[in-house]
């Protein structure tokens, strides 16, 4: 759904999207499993910067949940996880703030996002939310044994025919070093 600062002119502009499976590309590791309802509003805030000079930015409210997979960060299995968030975000036109050169930016811009020349895609917002709402590493299961490093069996299945690995001998010069740190 695109969204234009022209269809805001005169009211805000209420929404009820669902995006599909498949719609939002999203990295190798997730995947949207099932629709994802979003709905919200975005409405038109005018900055007035001068006399003649005005900048349309749009203020997007909205709310959204969906079912997810993402890989297990032991085993590589998917594990089923609903996602659900709201964002209220403002967005301003990449050319309102092309000046060349540095320049300071207040605590307040660090919070706005830029659209392009034609428009704000919900779709690009949602997918970052998204992203975002990700916690930072996800197990099948707490005691998940992951992966043989030998041969990729998953550990959680079947025990792997891997012979232990001699210990590399260069390590045997720490071998008593725990015991002595504890006296």
């Amino acid at each position: 759904m695109l969204i234009t600062p022209i269809q805001l002119v005169d009211e805000p502009l209420q929404f009820e999207e669902t995006i599909a499976p498949g719609v939002v590309e999203y990295p190798h590791d997730l995947r949207q499993t099932g629709p994802m309802p979003v709905t919200g509003q975005a409405e038109l805030i005018v900055e007035h910067r001068g006399a003649h000079d005005h900048v349309d930015d749009i203020r997007l409210r909205a709310t959204y949940a969906g079912p997810f997979e993402v890989l297990c960060a032991r085993c590589v299995e998917p594990v089923a996880l609903p996602l659900e968030g709201e964002f209220d975000l403002i967005f301003r036109p990449e050319s309102a703030d092309a000046e060349s050169g540095e320049r300071a930016i207040t605590p307040d811009e660090t919070e706005i996002g830029y659209y392009g020349e034609s428009g704000l895609l919900l779709e690009d917002v949602v997918r970052e939310q998204v992203l975002l709402s990700l916690p930072s590493r996800t197990l099948c299961k707490p005691d998940c044994k992951g992966l043989c490093p030998r041969c990729g069996q998953n550990l959680n299945v079947a025990k792997c025919n891997c012979d232990e690995a001699p210990a590399d001998p260069r390590w045997n010069a720490l071998a008593g070093l725990a015991d002595k740190l504890v006296q």
